[in-house]
């Protein structure tokens, strides 16, 4: 899991981050301001500075924020000057954007603000529809508006080109000033300020919503923050009824605010076209009498806080029913708390004002078990601790517990002046010497500030401190005092006298003070406002943008003896040398292995002992008879397993069954077994055995366990056995072929006779030298450690070292199908030869909400069901797609003729594990590609090219091989190369050829790449085949292969040294669903409607014959196994497979526990059926 961050803002208005994976808090020392409080997402936060101007941090990324700004010049022909500038009075403007309706010169384009800066001037794009324009850019059509082709013709009257210049967003890992500019009536100060909404729409990407308030209580609402706009453009103030004091907004719909009687306002009507909702509710305060002073509101759950401090929980909140239904009283006293991802809840708390945690919220239980102290030190406490005490006594200053240094206390460095006058002036105080009541500085907060540190209403303000400092309690109204030039910033305080005073009258003139009005006082820090045992006091705390997973643990809790440890083992560690480590590693291995060969030369005259002993596992069980009539039989099955004279171990099955009355048996040898593959049935927990022979003839041996749980039980029985036959154990080797099935299955096979299984979701798999890389559902990529074993599927050892936790989220679909009749419109009473109401994409099977389950036991639903607008072909407001009929071309738009319709619904699913898999964060990928090379290749940086899933291209850089599994195949960093458009498929060649497909369809040639320019000049774009939209494309050492949206498989000719970009693409195949090419030109792919055992089988893996370095193209097929392949790499095997019949896929392959990681029934129908 990658690291994240929770945000929080001390008494003193300073800026703090904690990170996941760290174990102090960080002060932002950026932020030059004293803030009030901070809202946080994953990729920024929003602060509220003590000036009362919002402030944006955008955390740094690898892909850079950039904005495509395009204009159109359009032009008509005229018999004397040809095309040109001048236009008919009915025409567009010269200079317009798509729709010819706004008129748009390359000089009225400015930048949004100061933070961006344009990356190079306007050029013409030269690309249309993914296939490249004559020089010039110019499109044609007969008029405006009209279809534009790239081709001129005679009837051409009008034509136009798109202009395009990009802007770069620069203002990253600092805070800037957001203007509140562009608005008619201008926002006066803002108080509160809350972030959320990321998870209403998908599109814009990056979309969020940002609420604030106001000091008068008005509610305002930012507009247009996404990813390529994170300022947002304009506030809009949205009517309340009355005075909002607070708001809280969730990731989801959730909007809650506080009143400033103390009720609940819930906003209603907040979706994906209407992100600021349409109505306020009102809802009634937990406590009688008792209003609500905060609010934090998450996807599904509602915490509120009571001005008597108690935390209070709202129950049946969700998407539907937003005001929820009761209240519930919580253990503990807390002053604000904050919602952050997942639910997870954090607070602080009254008497310390300590940052807490709630431990145990999880999906089923929302309102968590405990609340649990984050005890860490900030970054500035590690340099106090080598202060002495001796030290620290002589200064012989104390206040509000901490230690004052005579040094500290008469100096002050010009920086800090500068910061400390944004809250006020500061004198600097003269020499104190050795006077026995030293003066003491303070600094009085806002409004604000003196709010959350006054213990309660009524009660002088104080800060929680020993009683040998106690707190100055201080006037009402410093501004008067300010007035009849008396110096606020300074002190001279009696220390002792005011003990006395504090104890004889605790309630005084000052306990009349409200909480709005008090005002707290705090010594002026230099460097660390803090003593050095004293703990921070907190003033708010964010956790949006803190993913905390309920199954890990974090660092934050330990004990601070454990952290003093910590230190000191750090600080010994140092002293340390890695030349000296390596050296007594090396020592103590060779003495370790001198032992070894002493001990057993005593030993050598003895014969080895060996056991030799057989064993049966038996089991009932239903088999799939191979002959007419076809149908299950109950048989008796039997594992018997044997150990031979030399050691080595070998197993027969046994299948009984009764045929015409007379008893017989089939076996199979256990070594002959290719593969063990789960069987899709929704009946029937079924499983097929593979061997070389029944490979051939298309018709595997099935086999049905009575349940789940057995037949996983002789999955992990069987493997076992297969691998001690074949005597396999380890990792696979860098020589091995990589396949994906469509459940997420990895499938490993070695070009040699040994074979290996790993069962992990990662559809797909780049493999080189070792290093291999593969990408989750959820776009997360991650790299083999180079470990074995893990997971919760016992079949296999496990290694003892690199298994880490692995998560993985997809997303699950339905879809809702409905006709049009002429008397009630669209309904779902359909025709009785229509699909059903409620089914899978394909219509053939009935899905519905209530019996769709996740894939497997192993996935837990982690959200609701909820339409899906991201469809292909896209969508209505209410997420319905059209067409003529079932099945056909749907579309957004309805027309006359369209008479069905449907809409998708989808509900996220999430997989946990462990195994030989770390996660490479933060960017998600849709697409990698890694250099191939020989077996005897040696390189230092092994050239990784990477997809994101919103299309940049990106370079990782400091990837070797050196040690494989090491953190050398992690990387370091990521590089953005610049395109002109998103992309979809990259591969690169054996000697740097860089080939990829955009989301058009189009193909481009990456110039100039090698290894001293990892990232290349210059895209040049490829002409796709005649009418074809390419979709994947695999580069070897000197072929190219390409497979285009129609399932058609290229060849692109004529690729030489001289000339990567080659000449012309020839057709090979049709039905390809993914090529892969090796280092050797060896060419597999994963291909549909192959003849089965009894019908067409989809995801076959199929591998090209007679390629050879004069005959690249090959000149046939050979069918492996199939169905149910998703995906296949050869890039690592750089090593000929032997000479059989069977392709090597199929001769070395084992069986490993499924994850069932997609749920596509539609591919059933052959005998793997995944």
């Amino acid at each position: 899991m990658p690291s994240s961050l929770l945000w929080a803002v001390d008494v003193y208005g300073r800026v703090y981050s904690l990170s996941t994976a760290g174990q102090q808090w960080e002060h932002c020392r950026d932020a030059h301001l004293e803030f009030k409080r901070v809202t946080a997402v994953q990729q920024c936060c929003w602060s509220i500075a003590c000036d009362h101007n919002i402030y944006l941090y955008v955390h740094a990324s690898e892909v850079p924020i950039r904005y495509q700004e395009e204009t159109y010049e359009n032009q008509r022909w005229n018999p004397v000057d040809g095309f040109s500038d001048r236009l008919l009075p009915s025409d567009r403007w010269q200079w317009s954007d798509i729709t010819g309706l706004k008129h748009q010169p390359l000089g009225d384009f400015q930048l949004p603000s100061e933070n961006w800066e344009w990356e190079a001037d306007w050029y013409i794009d030269e690309n249309f529809g993914g296939e490249p324009t004559e020089k010039g850019g110019w499109t044609y059509a007969i008029d405006f508006p009209a279809t534009y082709t790239k081709d001129k013709k005679w009837n051409s009257c009008v034509r136009r080109r798109r202009w395009i210049r990009y802007r770069r967003y620069k203002a990253q890992d600092t805070w800037v000033k957001i203007p509140s500019e562009q608005t008619e009536s201008l926002p006066d100060p803002f108080n509160d300020i809350t972030c959320g909404g990321w998870e209403i729409t998908e599109e814009p990407r990056g979309c969020l919503a940002l609420w604030a308030v106001s000091l008068q209580g008005k509610v305002w609402f930012r507009c247009d923050i996404n990813h390529h706009n994170p300022e947002g453009s304009v506030w809009e103030e949205v009517p309340v009824p009355g005075e909002v004091v607070q708001i809280s907004c969730g990731p989801g719909d959730l909007v809650w605010a506080v009143l400033w009687e103390g009720h609940l306002l819930v906003r209603e009507g907040v979706g994906r076209d209407c992100l600021k909702g349409s109505s306020w509710v009102t809802v009634e305060s937990p406590s009688p009498g008792v209003g609500v002073v905060h609010v934090a509101v998450g996807v599904n759950v509602v915490w509120a806080v009571t001005k008597d401090h108690k935390v209070w929980f709202r129950r049946g909140v969700n998407s539907h029913n937003p005001c929820g239904s009761g209240w519930i009283g919580m253990v503990g006293e807390m002053v604000m708390i904050n919602v952050g991802l997942s639910d997870q809840v954090w607070a602080i708390g009254f008497e310390d004002r300590a940052v807490y945690f709630r431990q145990g919220v999880t999906a089923s239980e929302l309102s968590g078990k405990a609340w649990k102290v984050v005890s860490v030190p900030r970054d500035s406490e590690r340099s106090h601790s080598s202060a002495s005490a001796s030290s620290l006594q002589s200064a012989g200053c104390f206040f509000g517990g901490e230690v004052r240094l005579q040094s500290q206390a008469s100096m002050l460095s010009d920086a800090d002046a500068e910061t400390e006058r944004a809250g006020g002036e500061v004198v600097p105080t003269p020499e104190i010497g050795d006077a026995p009541k030293p003066r003491i500085p303070k600094v009085t907060s806002d409004s604000f500030i003196s709010e959350l540190v006054s213990d309660r209403e009524g009660q002088i303000s104080r800060c929680d401190v020993p009683p040998a400092g106690p707190s100055i309690p201080e006037e009402d109204h410093p501004e008067k005092d300010q007035s009849g030039g008396v110096d606020p910033q300074w002190s001279n305080v009696d220390l002792e006298e005011a003990q006395t005073h504090l104890t004889s009258g605790p309630g005084g003139d000052a306990a009349e003070t409200s909480s709005l009005s008090s005002v707290a006082t705090y010594n002026l820090a230099l460097e660390e406002p803090y003593g050095l045992d004293e703990p921070p006091k907190w003033a708010w705390v964010s956790g949006g943008g803190c993913l905390v997973e309920c199954h890990t643990q974090l660092n934050w809790f330990n004990s601070s003896t454990s952290t003093a440890l910590n230190s000191s083992m750090q600080a010994m560690s140092l002293s340390i040398t890695p030349a000296q480590t390596a050296a007594w590693r090396k020592q103590i291995f060779e003495q370790l292995s001198e032992r070894s060969k002493r001990e057993m030369e005593n030993f050598m005259h003895y014969e080895q002992a060996i056991e030799q002993s057989v064993w049966v596992k038996k089991g009932t069980m239903q088999w799939w008879r191979d002959w007419k009539p076809h149908k299950w039989v109950d048989v008796q099955f039997a594992l018997e397993q044997f150990s031979g004279v030399e050691g080595n171990k070998d197993g027969i099955l046994f299948i009984y069954y009764t045929f015409n009355d007379e008893k017989k048996y089939l076996h199979m040898f256990i070594n002959e077994v290719t593969i063990l593959v789960p069987v899709l049935n929704d009946s029937k927990h079924t499983f097929a055995i593979y061997t070389a022979e029944r490979t051939k003839q298309r018709w595997p041996m099935r086999l049905a366990a009575a349940t789940e749980l057995e037949m996983h039980d002789w999955l992990a029985l069987l493997s076992v056995s297969c691998c001690d036959s074949r005597g396999i154990q380890g990792p696979p080797s860098k020589q091995a072929i990589w396949s994906v099935t469509c459940k997420g299955d990895i499938f490993v096979s070695e070009p040699t006779k040994e074979l290996e299984a790993s069962p992990y979701p990662t559809p797909c798999a780049q493999i080189s030298l070792g290093v291999v890389w593969g990408i989750g559902y959820d776009h997360t990529a991650w790299v083999h450690t180079g470990g074995y074993g893990g997971g919760f599927f016992q079949g296999l050892a496990s290694s003892t070292d690199n298994i880490y936790t692995q998560t993985d989220v997809k997303s699950v679909y339905i879809y809702e199908n409905q006709r049009w009749n002429p008397v009630t419109g669209y309904t779902n009473r359909g025709l009785p030869t229509d699909r059903y109401m409620w089914s899978n994409a394909s219509g053939l099977k009935e899905c519905t909400k209530n019996n769709t389950k996740p894939p497997s036991p192993n996935w837990t639903w982690v959200s609701d069901w909820t339409i899906d607008y991201a469809v292909p072909g896209g969508t209505d407001r209410e997420g319905w797609q059209y067409a003529a009929d079932f099945p056909a071309s749907y579309h957004g738009n309805k027309t006359l003729k369209d008479f069905v319709r449907r809409r998708r619904w989808a509900r996220k699913c999430k997989l946990t594990t462990t195994g030989p898999w770390q996660e490479v964060p933060p960017i998600p990928l849709s697409d990698i590609t890694i250099l191939p090379c020989g077996p005897k290749s040696t390189v230092e940086q092994v050239s990784l090219w990477a997809i994101s899933n919103k299309g940049d291209i990106l370079c990782r850089l400091g990837v070797t091989s050196l040690t494989p599994g090491s953190s050398s195949n992690y990387g370091s960093s990521w590089l953005h190369v610049g395109t002109d458009q998103p992309f979809k498929s990259i591969s690169i060649g054996a000697v740097h050829q860089v080939w990829a497909i955009a989301k058009d369809g189009s193909a481009f040639y990456r110039g100039s790449v090698s290894a001293q320019n990892p990232a290349g000049d210059c895209w040049y774009h490829i002409p796709s085949p005649t009418g074809q939209k390419l979709k994947q494309v695999s580069v070897g050492r000197t072929s190219v292969y390409t497979v285009d949206e129609n399932g058609n498989l290229w060849y692109r000719h004529g690729v030489t040294p001289s000339y990567p970009q080659g000449s012309s693409w020839e057709h090979i195949s049709n039905n390809v669903r993914k090529v892969s090419v090796g280092p050797l030109d060896q060419v597999w792919v994963i291909a549909d409607k192959v003849q089965g055992s009894h019908s067409l089988s989809c995801g076959t893996v199929c591998r090209r014959l007679g390629v050879l370095p004069m005959e690249p193209k090959g000149h046939s097929w050979d069918y492996g196994i199939g169905g149910g392949w998703d995906h296949i790499t050869v890039r690592g095997n750089a090593m000929e497979a032997p000479r059989i019949v069977m392709p090597s896929l199929t001769d070395n392959q084992t069986a490993t526990r499924p994850l069932q990681t997609s749920n596509q029934p539609e591919m059933n129908g052959n005998p793997v059926g995944c």
